[in-house]
């Protein structure tokens, strides 16, 4: 699977909870579309700026479902995103390696070092 194949179909997992995230605030809050989504996408991401926060019972609860449920799914895709790059990058580096011919290169010169040796 190519990496835009891997990362559209990572999306499509994570597009979903954020979807319901969005739905379920808007639902439960009474917030706008964009501040249900804002909410969601900085709840999962951990970074809880504090600007929206639920207010009622309903709200709270969810809240705490979603990022019980929401976390891993958002940390599995995260750690995805940053696995596809690493091997992106080993790829490359491969590549440059083959490229400027250094995996053919002589055996590494040794010193002399004939002044280390014993007087015979």
């Amino acid at each position: 699977m190519s990496p835009l194949a891997r990362i559209l179909s990572l999306l499509a997992i994570i597009a979903p909870v954020i979807g319901a995230g969005t739905v379920f605030f808007r639902w439960a809050e009474g917030w706008s579309w964009l501040d249900a989504y804002f909410f969601s996408v900085v709840t999962l991401s951990t970074v809880g700026y504090g600007e929206l926060v639920p207010q009622t019972a309903m709200g709270k609860i969810g809240t705490t479902v979603f990022i019980f449920l929401g976390l891993g799914i958002f940390a599995f895709v995260i750690q995805q995103i940053g696995r596809i790059a690493a091997q992106k990058r080993t790829e490359h580096n491969e590549w440059l390696v083959a490229r400027l011919g250094h995996h053919k290169a002589p055996e590494e010169p040794h010193a002399a070092n004939e002044d280390d040796r014993a007087d015979e």
